[in-house]
């Protein structure tokens, strides 16, 4: 299994909801300098660290990629084990609330104040949860199993090659899933746990969220180029149409 190229990357991660149904949990300031953890064992965490680092490398895991942070650097493994634990706390990290951060020129981040659940919302994430613990319990068991037929230790000990070797088997059969949470780690607003320091935003340029400042004109008009001109035969005999019958300018 080779790398995954960052182009490569981000075109397949245009086909995955970005944090849909997924916690957003825990401000960058909560797991800033911390190694514990709420859910995952530290035994757990490595392996996870080590999984999304061979989806997403950064210039840890591969030379090809300096200059370009991966989930390494995002601290994906601290998003996906406070989506874990996001129940835990009181108000539950689930829903970030608003109606926008303090990033850009706000005297405070309304998205750090977490809104509450109600007992449906509560029982409902009460069985996703647990249902995905379950399955990274799973998935890094068969990680680590796969490994020690390969190389007589855990999966963190592996090469990097070796690695890749056995995500490509898939041998918990939840790489899917851990790809998905690798994206949104990497992506998502610093508030749900990831995208430490803003790198994933960063290294696309995205803006991020950009309230209450807003957006210049100049900044719309110019953002992606000109709109094309659809001169599709439909559009065009939609406008022929309403040419026709629309009342000549004064």
């Amino acid at each position: 299994m080779e790398p995954i190229g960052r182009r490569t990357f981000l075109a397949a991660s245009s086909l995955l909801p970005l944090a849909a149904l997924v916690p957003r949990s825990v401000l960058a300031d909560a797991f800033a300098g911390t190694t514990a953890f709420s859910v995952l064992s530290a035994h757990q965490a490595a392996v996870v660290e080590a999984a999304t680092a061979r989806l997403i490398p950064g210039p840890h895991d591969d030379p090809a990629e300096v200059g370009h942070p991966g989930a390494r650097e995002a601290n994906v493994v601290r998003y996906i084990d406070t989506m874990l634990g996001a129940l835990d706390d009181t108000p539950a990290r689930v829903f970030a609330g608003g109606p926008f951060s303090n990033r850009a020129g706000a005297t405070r981040n309304d998205m750090a104040r977490f809104i509450t659940l109600d007992e449906v919302e509560r029982t409902a994430w009460k069985t996703r949860l647990t249902d995905l613990r379950r399955q990274y319990a799973t998935g890094v068991r068969a990680l680590d199993a796969a490994a020690r037929s390969a190389t007589a230790g855990d999966f963190t000990t592996a090469t990097p090659v070796q690695q890749d070797a056995i995500l490509a088997t898939d041998p918990g059969k939840f790489m899917s899933l851990l790809m998905q949470h690798a994206i949104e780690g990497m992506y998502s607003n610093p508030e749900y746990g990831g995208n430490a320091s803003l790198v994933g935003w960063k290294d696309i340029a995205f803006p991020g969220d950009n309230q209450p400042r807003g957006y210049t004109a100049r900044e719309v008009t110019n953002s992606d180029g000109p709109d094309p001109l659809d001169l599709t035969p439909p559009v065009v005999a939609a406008l022929a149409l309403i040419s026709s019958t629309s009342p000549p300018a004064p």
